[in-house]
């Protein structure tokens, strides 16, 4: 189900940031924490590629 990412704390905290932002705004904990994860994938394959 998970893949294996490995994140600095910064990367953590940036990351717990932008989900209680999109939490602001209105948008459930489990859909903020998969579009950031969803992101975070997106640009971890950029990065492997």
């Amino acid at each position: 189900m998970f893949d294996d990412l490995t994140l600095s704390h910064e990367e953590q905290q940036a990351a717990v940031e932008k989900i209680q932002e999109l939490m602001k705004q209105g948008i459930s904990t489990a859909q903020a924490i998969k579009m950031v994860a969803e992101e975070i994938r997106a640009e971890q394959s950029d990065k492997d590629s």
